[in-house]
Formats: C-alpha cells, structure tokens, sequence
C-alpha cells in the first residue's frame, strides 16, 4: 500500500515531496507526453497495477521487445516498466540483480536502462561498460511499428553515445575522457585488445617487410645476396 500511494504522489503534478533522483521527481525523467501516454494504456492500468520489485520481474520475463513509442504513439511495456521502476525506485542491490542475471536478458536491458536514467555518470560507465561484451540478440519496436534487430551491446553503446533512445531524452553524459582526465575512471581495457595488439604487430612485420623490399615473405638477406652475385658474374 505504501509503495500504491508513493506512486500516485509521485505522478501528481502538484508539489511532489518525495524523494528524487538527480534533483527531480523520479517519474519526470521521462517526458510529461510520454507519461500520459503510458497512465492512458491498458497495458498500465492492468499489467503494472499495485507490483512491486519481485513482482515486475514477472512482467519483465514476459517482454518480447524493447523500444519506446509506435503507431499512434502507443508506449510499449518496456517504456511503462521503466516508469514503474522510476515509482518503485528499488535499492541499488537490487537494479544490479536484475542487470546481472543471465536468465532474462529483457529484464537486462530494462536495468541498464534505469541505470542510465537514474546513476551518476562514473557509476553509469563502471556499471554499463561490462554489457558491450554481451552479444545477445533484441529484438526492438519501431516507430512504425515494425521490428528490427539489435543486440545488447548495440543498445549499451546507444545509452552511452546517444542524447534519445526509446523516446526518453537522456541527461547528458559527460565523455569517458573527460572523467578519466580527473581521475573518476580508470582508463578502459578494450576486451580485443590481445587481438588488436596482435594485428598491431602484424602490420609493423608487414611494414618492415616492405621497407626490405620483401614482399613475397622471403628473407631480404638472400634477396639481396642473390643479386650482388648476379652483378658480379655479369662484370
């Protein structure tokens, strides 16, 4: 019942006092248009009534896709889960278990959302950065409301990169450089980096091969033997 009543207060334009994340009321991090869309849907009303941290997994297991709004601007259930999260605004621990179980990779994409709209930007590279080794396909709803392919890496990369995605404008985030230049992040290992060291030291064999005049990998050494025989057996 608490968390019911929270949730109202919370979507009550009039003087909220609740607690907030980054200096607002949670449910405004999302757009007042996108907010009405997603209170008028059915899917709100009687998919996303009185559930609580345990419950919306359930829901979460359920999605089938991401995205934000198609048709005639009709929300899809990963956006009203999103502002379900924002009303329930679970413990850390708990954003970090959903994130990290591998059962669900939905339920994934929905925390890495919420991670995006609601952590610091330090916390949001250290806690998102991981996800761009994870391969697993997505499927997300279109404008049109078709479907396209993508990946969770694709979309982690979107959260880090880009201002909109799933019709939320997302606070801007400060260039990974800039936090490692005052020394909030750790500079980042790229997970190929063995391989494109590997590469690196392939072209810097290929180069000095050329600069030998080999290019058909035999050894300069006889190349260049072989010739100053010939010019002395035609002096």
């Amino acid at each position: 019942m608490a968390h019911q009543a929270d949730a109202k207060r919370m979507l009550d334009e009039r003087g909220y006092t609740g607690s907030t994340i980054h200096n607002v009321n949670p449910a405004h991090l999302l757009e007042k248009a996108v907010r009405d869309r997603i209170v008028d849907s059915y899917y709100w009303k009687e998919q996303c009534f009185a559930i609580n941290e345990a419950t919306l997994c359930d829901r979460a297991a359920e999605m089938t896709f991401i995205g934000g709004t198609y048709g005639q601007q009709k929300p899809t259930p990963f956006l009203c889960l999103t502002l379900k999260l924002l009303q329930l605004m679970p413990e850390r621990d708990i954003v970090l278990e959903y994130l990290h179980q591998t059962e669900f990779k939905y339920l994934n994409a929905l925390a890495a959302f919420y991670v995006r709209l609601t952590f610091d930007a330090k916390d949001v590279y250290e806690t998102l950065e991981p996800l761009l080794a994870d391969y697993r396909k997505l499927r997300r709803r279109t404008k049109d409301g078709a479907y396209a392919l993508t990946y969770i890496d694709q979309f982690v990369d979107d959260l880090l990169t880009k201002d909109r995605v799933c019709a939320t404008s997302l606070r801007k985030l400060p260039l990974r450089t800039l936090l490692e230049d005052l020394g909030q992040l750790e500079l980042r290992q790229s997970p190929l980096g063995e391989e494109l060291d590997e590469l690196d030291n392939d072209d810097d064999s290929d180069s000095v091969a050329e600069l030998n005049g080999n290019t058909d990998g035999a050894d300069p050494h006889v190349v260049n033997l072989s010739r100053t025989g010939t010019m002395s057996s035609e002096g």
